[in-house]
């Protein structure tokens, strides 16, 4: 059976060349639509911001741990192959 792929392998080890402040800019921008959302329904703003903070905090945190285990993957490949 083949597997569909959405990027081709070569793309999938390119890295951004800022990946941690995209992310971070990402999840702001997330974040920020919850909290535009949340108030166009008549949500409670400081209970939407203590929410979206904190799922940005803890997306972002997860996002930058993976980032870091991918660079020294990467960095690790590179020293073996000299």
């Amino acid at each position: 059976m083949k597997r569909l792929r959405w990027e081709s392998p070569r793309r999938a080890e390119e890295l951004p060349a800022h990946p941690y402040r995209d992310t971070a800019l990402a999840y702001a921008a997330l974040a920020g639509l919850v909290v535009v959302i949340a108030l166009a329904t008549g949500g409670r703003l400081v209970r939407t911001l203590v929410i979206a903070g904190v799922v940005y905090v803890v997306a972002t945190l997860w996002s930058w741990r993976s980032w870091r285990n991918r660079l020294r993957a990467q960095a690790a490949r590179k020293q073996d192959t000299g």
